[in-house]
């Protein structure tokens, strides 16, 4: 049985960690959806005009996910966080690629929300699924747009399936395995946040579950992981 978890020594640092969940099955990705690229056309746009000015990681949100990054001993200046990476790109030009429905979708609410906003396919899961830990020596990492992986130091958070590492420091970067295809059909998308954006994080949750349900017509189920609810499973059976 595939599940997400997120390991007990991640709370004992990040206490008021929590994740929205998503959970989507029977997604067609496979051509554009112009609800979709209006949407993250528009949400780039207002994000640029209304922020042009300010500085991204001054953020509440951003501020917070800056914090964590140093709690975990990572530099958030050296391996910037995501949603930060994104929003400092659209802040520039207004604009986000078109990349695929799901990955366009993600980027779209990531960047109306200000919150970290992953996507991953369940069906390049290993068997037990995926969980947030620290690393080990037993982990590998295959870099985007590369061919050999690299091997994991220990005691780095990350996102993994088995040994095999989907985003590397957290929140900062994807794998070349962990990419959202054209022929993506199950995904399990984590919102990551924390108490003080509770109502954002399950705001967010809740149009991400709308409009999959809306545009693709998929199987949706929603759930909140915190630290007296480290579990979900992620089998298409449980929607």
């Amino acid at each position: 049985m595939k599940r997400f978890i997120v390991d007990e020594k991640v709370f004992e640092m990040l206490p008021d960690y929590c994740l929205g969940i998503v959970v989507a099955e029977g997604i067609d990705n496979s051509e554009a959806k112009k609800t979709i690229t209006t949407m993250l056309d528009e949400n780039a746009a207002a994000f640029g005009q209304e922020y042009a000015e300010q500085n991204v990681r001054e953020l509440p949100h951003i501020k917070a996910y800056r914090k964590s990054f140093k709690i975990l001993g990572m530099n958030p200046n050296r391996h910037m966080c995501s949603i930060e990476a994104l929003t400092k790109r659209v802040q520039k030009s207004g604009l986000l690629p078109h990349i695929n429905p799901i990955v366009d979708l993600g980027n779209a609410l990531s960047v109306k929300y200000q919150l970290s906003m992953g996507a991953h396919d369940i069906e390049q899961m290993e068997e037990d699924g995926l969980a947030v830990r620290f690393s080990t020596s037993a982990d590998t990492f295959l870099p985007m747009g590369e061919t050999e992986p690299e091997v994991m130091s220990e005691g780095e958070p990350i996102y993994v399936s088995g040994h095999t590492v989907k985003t590397r420091r957290w929140l900062w970067r994807q794998s070349e395995d962990g990419k959202i295809t054209e022929k993506t059909s199950c995904v399990f998308f984590p919102i990551d946040g924390f108490a003080s954006d509770l109502a954002a994080v399950t705001q967010a949750r809740d149009e991400l579950a709308e409009v999959l349900r809306t545009v693709f017509g998929c199987r949706v189920k929603t759930g909140m992981i915190d630290r007296e609810n480290l579990t979900i499973d992620l089998s298409p059976d449980a929607i």
